[in-house]
């Protein structure tokens, strides 16, 4: 597997392409809608999307990706806030382009997708429905887990309690690369050595 790391233009989040035999892809938040064409680019067809959870700054290029002919999918329990103003798409001034969620998915289910493997880890806290993708010896944590920082728990559907608890949880995987929504990848042992990850 092969992982393609883009970084936002303006405020967004990071997103993710994922390869396995270098043609087709899934993304893990498209932010932005040049997210399909920084693929065409690669020469990658992104058949899914997976959403870590629903904020605007993780889902504004699924529309552009849906487009094309991606399937859009959220943990069953995002899904509500995803397609409302929860998004909080409103509340900094960008309107979402319009797309749908084609799938849902729920906490320990095995994903394939494009020839790779994933397995859903519900990780609530920043929302109620955010979860992680564990691919091979990577994790993608949304924004459960940063380089030396954690998410926010005050916005819609948040939980400062449900985080602690879903810290827990990625404490007691195995070491992985971690690739957060926002700021540079980690490692579990890393977040582990500096505090963010206690069992």
């Amino acid at each position: 597997m092969k992982i393609f790391s883009i970084e936002p233009m303006g405020f967004a989040a990071n997103s993710y392409l994922l390869t396995a035999d270098g043609v087709h892809a899934v993304a893990i938040d498209p932010a932005q809608p040049r997210i399909a064409e920084e693929a065409e680019r690669l020469g990658l067809e992104v058949s899914f999307c997976l959403l870590t959870h629903g904020h605007f700054d993780h889902i504004g290029g699924c529309a552009a990706l849906q487009a094309r002919g991606a399937k859009v999918g959220c943990l069953v329990s995002e899904r509500a806030l995803v397609l409302s103003n929860d998004n909080m798409g409103c509340d900094f001034g960008y309107d979402v382009p319009p797309f749908c969620i084609d799938f849902t998915f729920s906490d320990g289910e095995e994903l394939s997708l494009a020839g790779i493997g994933l397995r859903v880890l519900a990780t609530a806290g920043h929302t109620a429905g955010s979860c992680c993708f564990l691919a091979q010896d990577a994790i993608f944590t949304g924004d459960t887990l940063f380089c030396r920082d954690v998410g926010r728990t005050d916005l819609p559907t948040g939980s400062g309690a449900a985080l602690k608890m879903s810290l827990k949880k990625l404490a007691a995987l195995e070491n992985r690369a971690v690739y957060p929504g926002h700021g540079v990848p980690t490692t579990l042992d890393e977040e582990r050595k500096y505090g963010y990850l206690r069992l």
